[in-house]
């Protein structure tokens, strides 16, 4: 589904500050897919979903989604197949324009059209059914500028956006650490919700441990631009915190604590 062969990304090229974060980095994804992604600070998360999304191109390597070449398709043209949700509620939505007015936007963009006159009693309807599945009565704050909301409800609206037309790949880049704790749980199991019903391919960046364990059917962590634990499938089920960083400690010979991990994020 999404496949990442040799890539090679390195920031300052020609600088006393050079420093390459992916080498050689190959990875590849199933259609379905649910990962969370993590590592601490530095290990390439940022970088590697930047790639991904088109934010930034490789130096070296290809990246293909769907069989499609995408290595240096611009973010723009990506972003027709590719959804991505970042730390900070504000970002994807526009405060001044209505909660309907965002996700009219949204889902007029699938329609390549960016004319809210084109909105129809029947999309209207269907966008409330939509955002009414949050279960936080915002189908009853249609017309509320998405400004007024809180953090929480911003990033729920946000999903709701990204997700209305099913994307080939969802990117979610921290999309709960901006959150309290309980609202930051409440965004997980819609997410999870979400990906599930509709069998999204999905990638999640997290800086929690547990919520990374818990959290879709495959774990990726990295260290130094690299996969230094891969676990999917049966061992994925019965994983936990102890035995990840035993696995980590393995394979890159270091000790790495559970408190570090939870407080260091790219």
């Amino acid at each position: 589904m999404l496949t990442m062969k040799h890539i090679n990304k390195t920031f300052y090229l020609n600088s006393p500050d050079r420093r390459t974060i992916l080498k050689n980095f190959s990875l590849s994804l199933k259609e379905g897919e649910f990962i969370s992604v993590i590592g601490s600070n530095g290990a390439g998360k940022s970088t590697l979903f930047n790639l991904i999304a088109g934010s930034i191109l490789p130096d070296s390597g290809k990246i293909t989604l769907d069989n499609k070449d995408i290595t240096f398709l611009s973010e723009h043209k990506r972003a027709v197949w590719i959804g991505r949700i970042f730390q900070d509620p504000s970002k994807g939505t526009a405060p001044n324009l209505t909660v309907e007015e965002n996700l009219a936007i949204a889902y007029m963009r699938s329609k390549k059209s960016h004319l809210l006159k084109g909105i129809t009693k029947k999309d209207k309807a269907f966008l409330r059914e939509r955002i009414s599945c949050l279960g936080m009565g915002l189908e009853n704050r249609m017309n509320t500028k998405i400004g007024l909301l809180s953090g929480g409800q911003r990033q729920a609206v946000t999903l709701t956006m990204a997700t209305l037309v099913k994307p080939k790949l969802l990117l979610l880049d921290e999309h709960t650490a901006a959150l309290d704790p309980v609202t930051a749980e409440k965004i997980t199991e819609l997410t999870q919700s979400i990906v599930s019903s509709e069998h999204i391919t999905t990638m999640m960046i997290t800086h929690n441990l547990t919520t990374a364990i818990k959290t879709g059917s495959r774990l990726l962590m990295m260290d130094e631009g690299k996969i230094a634990v891969d676990i999917k499938g049966e061992e994925h089920s019965k994983l936990t915190v102890s035995n990840l960083l035993e696995r980590f400690s393995q394979n890159t010979k270091k000790n790495l604590n559970s408190d570090r991990m939870l407080l260091q994020y790219d």
